[in-house]
């Protein structure tokens, strides 16, 4: 009697914002694995489609809806059964989506891997199943490691915790176990996330603090580079400072979003702290590793903000002189509370303010890549073909930083020294010695 072949069902996840949620996507990508279902590359091939919505500033909430009617046509044109939508928008408005796009088959929240396996399989699993492991959707030599999920720090601009709920911090002991499987399948780098990493343990039973995870993770053998995002300036303590500092395979880095420089919006966006406080953190962390790279954010346009104000952010950026920075304009968000406030700022003046910093900071960016010029630096490779190759130093985040262009081959994955011959705005180009 011949074996009769069984078809498996093709599932194809869309994975949207930030790497809080890609993470997401990873755990339930692992699950799925695990199961009698076969992962489809492309959307087209699918019986069925996850998209993983992110719900936070207007412009990517509708890049979720887009992309969930633009999977919804595949019910017509491809081989497309069921829709299934998770992340932070359903979470916040799973009536309004399923009203206004009646071909989702399916809605569930941000942390629902368990019964978005169930419901795609018609079999239970639990969360703490062994079949939740994470599958990368990133190149296996860097991975995202969330530490918290979800944020008590109530910023009037923010509703994260109005999706993701209160900080849930992780035990060290969860975070080594997972860092440590990562380390062993071939990740060299890792990126801490959390909403707030900085007030990471602060809930937990037993308190612990960023500074205890980030000496433990420092001892995973295999592990090279480890990387802090999403700290806030008002809980960069002095022990994360010194345990960056002390950490050797701690990068010279940080992701520190300070959002404002005028005292006034801080105050109205409760920041927790004003210009010179924040200017303090800097100092400080400057003192104790004197070639750090600082990655912010700012928003500009929030209610209130005046001519002054705004000056006052750019002599900020001026006098600091971010290694990075990323400037998004005030979006209204539901349910906040600077949503009570007058959107005062029109749109021209937001897109105008927003421009100029961006000049101010390519200067900077490009006077500081020009430094590197001649030295030799150590930098991760993320692509690689026979003639260029292109990586990172570790001043650099994936995606979202500066890249290096290597004149010849490198396998994705190694760490090369660069001599740098030249560099612009964004880029630095050298060759491997």
């Amino acid at each position: 009697m011949k074996n009769r072949i069984i078809n498996k069902k093709q599932v194809n996840i869309i994975s949207l914002g930030c790497a809080k949620n890609l993470v997401d996507s990873e755990i339930l990508l692992g699950g799925l694995k695990q199961t009698n279902i076969d992962i489809a590359k492309y959307p087209e091939d699918a019986e069925t489609i996850i998209v993983n919505t992110c719900g936070f500033l207007d412009i990517a909430r509708e890049e979720s809806v887009n992309t969930i009617l633009e999977a919804a046509e595949l019910k017509k044109t491809g081989n497309l059964k069921e829709l299934v939508v998770m992340g932070c928008l359903s979470e916040r408005y799973p009536n309004q989506i399923k009203e206004e796009i009646p071909e989702i088959d399916q809605i569930f929240g941000s942390n629902d891997h368990q019964q978005i396996v169930s419901f795609l399989t018609g079999k239970e699993f639990s969360r703490d199943d062994p079949l939740f492991f994470r599958s990368l959707m990133t190149p296996k030599h860097y991975a995202y490691l969330k530490i918290a999920e979800g944020c008590d720090n109530g910023c009037t601009f923010c509703s994260i915790p109005l999706m993701r709920g209160l900080q849930k911090s992780r035990t060290i002991p969860a975070i080594m176990q997972e860092a440590e499987q990562l380390a062993k399948n071939g990740t060299k780098e890792l990126l801490v996330i959390a909403q707030d990493s900085t007030s990471y343990g602060w809930d937990l039973d037993t308190k612990v603090y960023l500074s205890d995870l980030i000496k433990e993770l420092n001892t995973i053998k295999d592990i090279e580079w480890i990387r802090i995002h999403y700290a806030h300036p008002a809980h960069l303590s002095q022990r994360i400072i010194d345990s960056i500092a002390e950490c050797d395979k701690v990068c010279h880095y940080i992701d520190m979003p300070i959002q404002h420089a005028a005292d006034d919006i801080l105050k109205s966006m409760k920041r927790g702290l004003g210009r010179d406080g924040i200017r303090n953190r800097i100092s400080r962390l400057r003192e104790a590793v004197p070639d750090i790279a600082l990655r912010t954010t700012l928003i500009v346009g929030y209610p209130g903000e005046t001519d002054d104000h705004f000056e006052s952010v750019r002599n900020f950026i001026e006098e600091v002189r971010f290694d990075r920075l990323g400037i998004f304009t005030y979006s209204e968000e539901e349910g906040t509370e600077a949503a009570n406030l007058k959107d005062d700022v029109d749109r021209k003046t937001k897109d105008q303010r927003k421009n100029l910093l961006q000049d101010i900071q390519q200067d900077i960016s490009l006077e500081k890549n020009e430094s590197f010029i001649g030295k030799v630096l150590k930098v991760i490779i993320d692509k690689g073909s026979e003639n260029i190759s292109v990586g990172r130093t570790e001043f650099d985040s994936p995606e979202i930083d500066n890249i290096v262009h290597v004149k010849g081959k490198a396998d994705v994955g190694t760490f090369a020294n660069v001599k740098i011959q030249d560099a612009n705005e964004y880029e630095l180009i050298g060759k491997i010695v």
